[in-house]
């Protein structure tokens, strides 16, 4: 049997060398991150709840645009609540221990495919949503600036726009390098094959 071969041959019977056992142990450290995460999607809960029944107790003293701008913050929440949820169970599923979640009526459809690049892909498609609902926000606000009763200026409404646009750039460039990498690998793959 080769040494190629013989690395990637399952552990059943033999244990890992100590310096290797221990930077592989080393991925439980990010446990308390996770934890903490969940922690935070706690905090997330009850800020839309309490978003939630400011908007059902003003409903009927609130103009439109105060409704839609506080629906915009409600959507805000669930949006930054599901990159939190991509977050943990993806990271811990890819970084620190299987969840075996396989069968569950529960899984996740994403969970099955997960890896290191479609967690950043996900992770940058999430980050322009919430970036949009944001920049939505600030422009329907926006509309005070005239006015000077508005919370915005027209520098940082520029550079929210701006910002905005190079999440975009930066979610692009990370899916033409993500598909760049995958033809290379296929290309590899069938070099090898033939």
């Amino acid at each position: 049997m080769s040494a190629v071969s013989d690395a990637r041959t399952p552990l059943k019977g033999r244990s890992l060398r100590p310096v290797p056992k221990l930077i592989f142990g080393s991925r439980w450290l990010q446990l308390p991150l996770y934890v903490g995460l969940i922690v935070a999607q706690a905090v997330y809960v009850l800020l839309f709840l309490k978003e939630l029944w400011h908007l059902v107790v003003h409903s009927f003293d609130a103009s439109e645009q105060q409704i839609m701008l506080v629906v915009l913050g409600l959507i805000d929440v669930v949006m930054i609540s599901n990159l939190l949820i991509m977050v943990i169970v993806g990271g811990y599923e890819t970084f620190v221990s299987r969840l075996n979640l396989a069968g569950h009526p529960d899984e996740p459809e994403w969970l099955g495919h997960v890896n290191a690049s479609v967690l950043k892909i996900k992770l940058a498609m999430a980050i322009i949503g919430i970036s949009s609902i944001h920049l939505l926000r600030t422009f329907i606000e926006a509309g005070a600036l005239s006015s000077g009763k508005g919370n915005y200026t027209e520098t940082g409404v520029m550079w929210q726009t701006i910002i905005h646009c190079v999440f975009i750039l930066s979610a692009i460039g990370i899916a033409i390098v993500d598909k760049l990498s995958n033809d290379s690998i296929e290309g590899a793959k069938q070099q090898v094959g033939h």
